[in-house]
């Protein structure tokens, strides 16, 4: 069970850092004006 909290755990810093990537990317897409200002995600 220990191994599968380990999977979970990679899993779940996999995730964090996907989403801060992404957010960096929205945010440098809209410095240089391919996604307007007011772009919402869905």
């Amino acid at each position: 069970m220990e191994g599968l909290a380990v999977v979970g755990f990679g899993f779940g810093m996999v995730g964090v850092v996907a989403l801060v990537r992404l957010e960096k990317l929205t945010k440098t897409l809209k410095e240089k004006g391919i996604l307007e200002d007011n772009y919402k995600e869905e």
